[in-house]
């Protein structure tokens, strides 16, 4: 397998028209690529600038997981933190972990920030949302949101759906008109939801009650009052 390293967006394009696959999300495929054989030549954004942001309410893809910190929100950094081991998130991206990962451990971060996604497509990069990512599984350049009023998250590890670890994500967003959403992994779903923001958290769990989330295990809904609780907390500010 021939690994490619464009320097830019144009080269990157040029690379996936002559047939490279993207090597996001390769440290969970390359069992696959053992058993069913190796692509003639692959493509890693590790050069390009425009994968490689951090700060600024953007992230890129290539981004590795070990160098996710204090320039990104709480509830990002905190799920980077928590994915795997050390040597995992010395060699896992973003961009693998959103679009190659069917744990994909930072999409709950993601969408409580209300975040788009910047993808390649064959006539240069395009905006577009979660959803669209996830179903078409373009190359992903960056993660880009506005920053948020405040944010939390949180791995239940002895709370299980099979083998997979339930997590919260919770965010206010929005300066004019707040508002308060919430992600929760099941399994491997991820169920989100928003709520107008109030200060008064008992409003913000009766109505998040009467979604989905009120169906879930009673450990998961109870972290997600407390992350909630936490995130009410920090927006409001001194007291």
């Amino acid at each position: 397998m021939f690994v490619r390293l464009p320097t830019s967006v144009s080269e990157a394009q040029e690379c996936l028209a002559e047939g490279a696959v993207p090597v996001g999300g390769a440290t969970l495929v390359w069992a696959s690529w053992q058993r069913d054989g190796f692509p003639e030549q692959a493509v890693s954004l590790r050069e390009v600038p425009e994968a490689r942001v951090v700060g600024d309410g953007t992230l890129g893809a290539a981004v590795l997981l070990h160098e996710i910190d204090a320039r990104v929100p709480e509830v990002l950094r905190r799920a980077a933190a928590g994915v795997g081991t050390g040597a995992v998130r010395r060699a896992a991206t973003v961009g693998g972990n959103i679009v190659g990962s069917t744990l994909r451990c930072l999409l709950p971060p993601a969408l409580v920030l209300d975040a788009r996604a910047v993808v390649l497509e064959p006539d240069g990069p395009v905006e577009t949302d979660l959803a669209e990512l996830l179903a078409k599984r373009p190359l992903l350049l960056s993660l880009r949101w506005r920053e948020p009023v405040a944010s939390g998250y949180r791995k239940l590890a002895g709370v299980l759906r099979g083998e997979v670890p339930f997590v919260v994500a919770v965010a206010v967003t929005g300066a004019e008109r707040p508002v308060l959403r919430v992600a929760v992994r099941d399994g491997y779903d991820v169920l989100s939801e928003v709520v107008p923001y109030d200060t008064d958290v008992r409003r913000i769990l009766g109505a998040l009650a009467l979604t989905p989330l009120g169906t879930l295990p009673e450990a998961v809904f109870e972290a997600v009052r407390e992350e909630v609780v936490g995130v009410v907390e920090r927006a409001a500010g001194p007291s």
